[in-house]
Order: structure tokens, then sequence, then C-alpha cells
């Protein structure tokens, strides 16, 4: 049996590329020590190494799919009975572009499974452990697209709206307690192919808004710190948020709608 380690961790889930690994770097930076998760053959124990030796933290890693109930409860149960845990990222997640009816069942069922209820029983598996503390944190990532429904995105919309709720009753529930939960929204960001071309169509005034993941990585550790439930990362985020409050939903349903057919056309 391993020996139990008696320093305190951050878990992070989805941690090998994009705003995980960015949260991943600010963590280090506090000095905080470091419980990444991802999937198999994403480059995350060279992170590992590169961050133990920059930082001079404890950084512990799991290769493991989410999505998997088996894998998820073996997980929880390492965790619980091997570490001391204060906070918790859920930032894993996964989305897509493209017309419900050719969505198979598996993609759904991947966007489900780890957009929820991967989040929702590692946060609930891990509670006892965030109790012990005299203060521990819960961040969500949900996203932007939480505010909305979305043609040809359909589910991930849906499971960030999920999370989003979730965050917030949670985060309600626990106000008298010593656990902070926060759930933020983030923008596009330039972390994948398909992301980037997006961005890329847009003009150069939009373009200047669009925060890196390293600057919303930044924002979320801080306001998390600061206790605050719900984050809107940069001017662009807040621009978005006030869009979604005043434009009717069929008009902007509408512009969406065009949109992705668009941008769908130029992938084709």
């Amino acid at each position: 049996m391993k020996e139990i380690k008696l320093i305190t961790h951050t878990v992070i889930t989805g941690a090998s590329q994009g705003l995980g690994k960015a949260l991943a770097f600010e963590c280090a930076e506090r000095g905080r020590n470091l419980i990444l998760i991802s999937l198999p053959n994403e480059g995350i124990q060279e992170f590992r190494k590169y961050l133990i030796e920059m930082y001079a933290i404890d950084v512990c890693c799991y290769e493991i799919d989410l999505s998997k109930e088996t894998e998820l409860h073996e997980l929880i149960s390492t965790i619980t009975h091997l570490y001391r845990v204060d906070m918790l990222i859920n930032n894993a997640g996964i989305g897509g572009t493209k017309r419900f009816q050719e969505a198979s069942e598996n993609y759904i069922d991947s966007i489900l499974s780890l957009n929820i209820r991967a989040l929702v029983l590692l946060t609930r598996g891990l509670l006892p452990l965030l109790k012990k503390h005299s203060k521990a944190y819960v961040l969500n990532i949900s996203s932007m697209a939480s505010f909305g429904a979305m043609p040809f995105k359909t589910v991930y919309p849906a499971s960030k709206a999920f999370v989003r709720s979730f965050s917030v009753g949670l985060a309600t529930e626990l106000e008298d307690t010593n656990i902070q939960v926060s759930v933020a929204y983030p923008g596009g960001m330039p972390t994948n192919k398909e992301v980037s071309e997006r961005i890329s169509n847009h003009n150069e005034l939009v373009k200047q808004t669009i925060l890196t993941a390293e600057e919303v990585a930044e924002i979320c550790m801080k306001e998390l710190l600061e206790g605050k439930t719900e984050i809107i990362p940069g001017m662009a985020g807040k621009i978005s948020r006030l869009f979604f409050r005043v434009c009717p939903d069929a008009i902007r349903l509408r512009i969406f709608r065009k949109n992705v057919l668009k941008e769908m056309m130029s992938y084709a």
C-alpha cells in the first residue's frame, strides 16, 4: 500500500492542454502541489517533470478516461485514501459542432458522461477531503455557451448549462461552510485548431478582446481565491454575457445558426 501524502494537493482534470494546463501553471506559480488528471498519451508525464523542475512542488499524475465509470470511481478511491486535497478544479470537458442527427450515440454519451457525470461525482467524492481544511475551493469550468441554446452544438451548451446551475446551487448550499464553490464561463480560446480558425475569421477589434488560456487561468484563480461565485473572464466575456441577456432568443439563434452553417461549409 502506498504511503499517504501529508502535504496538501490541488486536483486538476483535463490538465494536459489548453486551459487545464494553464491552470496547472497558475497553481504551480502559487506553490500548490498538484494531482493532474488527463487522458493517456497526452504528455502529462513530461509536463509533470517540467513542473517539478521549475517550481519544486510535488506533482502526481493519473492518466485515465473520466467518462468511464470504473476508472472514475477508482480515481476517487485512490485520491481519498492517499491524499489531502484543499482545491478541486473540474476543467475536463468536450464538445463539437455537427448536426444533431449525425452525432453518434457514443459522441453524445461522451459529452454527457464527462461534462456532467464525472464533474458531479468527482466533486461529491472529494467533498469529505475538502471539508477537512479551514478553507477549501471547488472551481468548475462551464462556458459562455451555458447562457443559451445553440444549434449544431445542442448537447454541449446544455451540458455546460447544467454545470452552471449545479455550481451556483452547490455554492449556495455550502455558503456557511469552509468550501468556496465557483464557476467560470470562458469564451473561445485559441487552444485547438478548430477554435483558432474560428477566431481568425473575426475582425481585428474582436481578435484583440480574445483572451489566451493563460490570461483566463490567471483571472479564474484570482477570483476563485477572492470568493467570487460566478467568474466571467475578460471584457469580451462580459459583452457576450450582456448579448445573451438583451438579445431575444429568436434573433440570437438565427444569427448563430447562420454563422455556424457558414463555418461548417468552410470545413466541408
